[in-house]
């Protein structure tokens, strides 16, 4: 085959440091957008951003150049010192993990309906019971003393 297709999707979560809830209502919408941004100078797109005061989720579309790591690495950089330098918001940190997940273009839609709903499935869900069903419902193996 002469050249490369592909169709790659990725749900992304990762909370703030200790899951501290510092995301605040007033400029959460800000660094939503500024997220996006963000995957976009990383030429990725951004499908989807959202969360709550002490997580986000991404769905976001990548090349087969791009490192997931190094992305989410950059990602997260980038929005902490904006968050420090734009927001003034010196106390918060992100987690040094995160989650990523691949998604068929079949479940995109899902997906971003579901991260546009977080402030609802939140008012019944902790992060920490959200997280751990997605590992179960992804297959992936962990050890809870390790998760928090």
């Amino acid at each position: 085959m002469p050249s490369t297709h592909l169709s790659l999707h990725y749900h992304i979560i990762f909370s703030t440091k200790d899951r501290h809830p510092f995301i605040a209502d007033a400029w959460r919408s800000r660094l939503h957008e500024y997220l996006g941004g963000l995957v976009r100078a990383a030429d990725g797109i951004p499908e989807a951003v959202g969360g709550t005061a002490d997580h986000v989720h991404l769905l976001v579309g990548l090349r087969a150049t791009h490192a997931l790591a190094a992305f989410i690495q950059d990602i997260k950089q980038s929005s902490s010192h904006w968050i420090h330098e734009v927001i003034d918001a010196k106390n918060l940190a992100w987690q040094p993990g995160y989650g990523a997940f691949t998604v068929s273009i079949s479940n995109c839609e899902a997906v971003k309906k579901y991260i546009a709903h977080q402030a609802e499935h939140h008012r019944t869900k902790s992060f920490q019971e959200e997280y751990v069903v997605f590992l179960q419902k992804h297959g992936v193996e962990y050890d809870e003393k390790y998760l928090w």
